[in-house]
């Protein structure tokens, strides 16, 4: 399966270029996207107030997540409706980014975030943001999203990055954030050469672990096949395994964790429904035939067994009784000789 969890989404996107969206998104071989709401700093609620998700929901829940499963149906969304085919479309995810700024005024909301969206994203703009995502978090994020296409203001350090993929955050790049810069634009060509100049920095930093790619396209022009996306990230430094694994099993990885999250307790422990017994199934005569052999195996191996130890203790006794015959007959031998020396004694004292 192949994952996409980065598409653009906005409250004034129109249903059908979304449609579109997610319609090509399936074609290209996509099983499992997310729609993503970008929040900056200053939008970040600070207050303790609930958190809404205004995403619609268009498919059925992921089965990692809770309600999931083949046979649940979902068409109503927390603050609209839609009457998309769900058939059509891929299986859609809920997801935030929130940009950092001051993490200090942001730590203490990302449980309530987590609570509301499927998938929970940062992406600092600065090297203190950055440290704080990596490593200060309470709950480790599950993308750190990097606006590549900006000069980052700092280096990315190996044990930092490490740190994060180690605490089970994956590191994203979008690589529609160079393909739709306009080329004639000197600013488009200065920032795709900052793209290009980043990813390398965060390969070399991240050793090709633990990075995810997704598009954040914004339309439907935005998306490209898996093979054009690996092809493009090996010329940019990221092996053809590497890539692969970015768009499959690491995308996987992060949606399966995410899910565990939200349906297990405290996202350790996850509480399965063990399926009910049935009938017991009567045995077939060829069952019931191996099981008699083997029954019958056991009792002539018993028997065989037994033998042996009788012939083995028949064998002990015999050989107890020739050496007593053995000890008896030296022992007769050493007395006739003696008396045979008595008499020679006598015989030579009447002499």
């Amino acid at each position: 399966m192949l994952y996409d969890l980065n598409i653009a989404w906005s409250p004034g996107l129109s249903s059908t270029d979304l449609e579109s969206t997610l319609r090509l998104s399936k074609t290209l071989g996509y099983n499992v996207v997310a729609l993503n709401q970008t929040i900056t700093g200053p939008q970040i609620p600070n207050q303790p107030a609930p958190i809404s998700n205004p995403i619609p929901i268009l498919t059925p829940p992921h089965p990692s997540y809770p309600g999931g499963g083949p046979s649940s149906i979902t068409t109503t969304s927390t603050t609209a409706s839609t009457s998309l085919p769900s058939k059509s479309l891929p299986t859609i995810l809920r997801r935030v980014t929130l940009e950092i700024t001051d993490p200090a005024t942001t730590n203490y909301r990302l449980a309530d975030f987590s609570r509301a969206y499927d998938i929970l994203a940062l992406r600092p703009t600065s090297d203190k943001s950055f440290t704080w995502a990596c490593n200060g978090t309470t709950d480790p994020a599950a993308l750190i999203s990097l606006d590549l296409t900006r000069p980052l203001g700092y280096h990315i350090h190996h044990r930092t990055a490490m740190a994060a993929v180690h605490r089970g955050s994956r590191f994203e790049i979008c690589y529609s954030q160079v393909i739709q810069l306009s080329s004639p634009n000197p600013e488009s060509a200065r920032a795709r050469s900052t793209f290009i100049g980043n990813v390398q920095s965060l390969v070399r930093a991240t050793k090709g672990r633990g990075i995810v790619l997704s598009s954040e396209a914004k339309s439907a022009l935005g998306l490209r096949g898996p093979a054009d996306v690996v092809n493009l990230m090996a010329v940019w430094g990221l092996g053809s395994e590497k890539g692969f694994e970015a768009l499959g099993a690491g995308a996987r990885a992060v949606v399966v964790n995410e899910g565990v999250r939200r349906r297990g307790f405290r996202g350790v422990v996850d509480i399965v429904q063990v399926a009910e017994g049935g009938p017991e199934r009567p045995k077939s005569a060829y069952e019931g035939e191996s099981a008699s052999g083997k029954q019958g195996k056991k009792q002539k191996q018993k028997g065989n067994n037994n033998g042996q130890q009788q012939q083995g203790q028949g064998q002990q006794s015999g050989q107890k009784r020739k050496n007593n015959d053995k000890a008896g007959g030296t022992g007769g031998g050493g007395g006739g000789g003696q008396q045979q020396a008595n008499k020679k004694m006598r015989k030579e004292g009447k002499v």
